[in-house]
């Protein structure tokens, strides 16, 4: 590890305090790391058109909305490359929450979001993206013969 030294005003300082006891931090430099982390992964995923990443898209939608749950499924289904699972919860009588997790080329994930954020009758849309490096790998599953290839993200 290196050290690092840094000058913060006291409004700031004051503020950042708050922050590392509302968030529950032991420390400043964890607290510090993590920030630094989630801006440089955003940095990269704004200059990652072309890359892979992992990530979840969540969002909430009605499901009385006319032809909603039709469309979908057909959204998932168009793009089941990157749409791995889903968790569904009932929200109440009319709504649903749907987290889905995707992994693939980011233009595709984003592309599928996109598909299903902007249907009518679905609120509150969010992705939510890790940029990752891809290693294409060969191998045998079990005791068979069968060789496979894989995509394998490296965080």
């Amino acid at each position: 590890m290196e050290r690092i030294t840094i000058s913060l005003d006291e409004e700031l300082i004051g503020q950042f305090e708050e922050y590392l006891k509302r968030r529950r931090y032991k420390n400043r430099s964890e607290a510090i790391r993590d920030m630094i982390r989630d801006t440089l992964e955003a940095d990269r995923m704004e200059n990652a058109d072309s890359g892979h990443c992992i990530g979840t898209l969540t969002y909430v939608f009605n499901h009385e909305e006319r032809e909603l749950a039709r469309r979908l499924t057909h959204a998932h289904h168009h793009h089941h490359d990157v749409s791995i699972s889903t968790l569904h919860v009932h929200l109440d009588h009319e709504n649903c929450l749907e987290t889905v997790v995707v992994n693939g080329p980011t233009k595709q994930v984003e592309e599928f979001a996109n598909a299903v954020i902007s249907q009518p009758g679905v609120r509150h849309g969010k992705l939510n993206l890790i940029p990752v490096e891809v290693q294409q790998e060969h191998h045998h599953h079990g005791s068979g013969a069968h060789k496979h290839s894989h995509t394998h993200p490296q965080t």
